[in-house]
């Protein structure tokens, strides 16, 4: 396994927690469901395969081998430490939430494995298609 280049995590988690959060508060917008917050956690859930899928290729366009599964977890720690600084203070405690119920949340665990596998599945794909070396 080739070593991670957190430089390039940083900046794919990024990517990815943007698209996420815009769609997670964006959901909020346009009610479907009479239970916003699952509203949202499924705008959410549908969003991050392509932006997990997108976090993915912005890493491996440059080269990079990392396994998927490493990948993947430290996007979505990079993603996790962002929902603590910025999304909790900034929209779930004003709404009346706090961390435990953000991070208690089965449906954010779900995600989390959601995100995790998806950035795996890129990786697997790429390695069987041949554009990345195996290691």
């Amino acid at each position: 396994m080739k070593s991670l280049n957190l430089k390039q995590v940083v900046i794919s988690s990024l990517v990815v927690y943007i698209i996420g959060i815009t769609a997670f508060v964006g959901s909020y917008f346009v009610e479907i469901l009479e239970n916003a917050n699952q509203q949202a956690n499924y705008v959410l859930m549908l969003a991050i395969i392509p932006a997990a899928l997108i976090g993915a290729y912005l890493y491996y366009r440059r080269g990079y081998q990392t396994n998927g599964f490493l990948l993947g977890t430290m996007m979505f720690l990079g993603a996790m430490l962002l929902d603590a600084i910025i999304t909790v203070p900034v929209f779930i405690i004003p709404n009346g939430g706090d961390y435990l119920s953000f991070f208690g949340d089965p449906g954010f665990w779900l995600i989390a494995v959601e995100y995790i596998s998806v950035v795996a599945a890129y990786w697997k794909v790429e390695r069987m298609t041949g554009r990345l070396k195996t290691d």
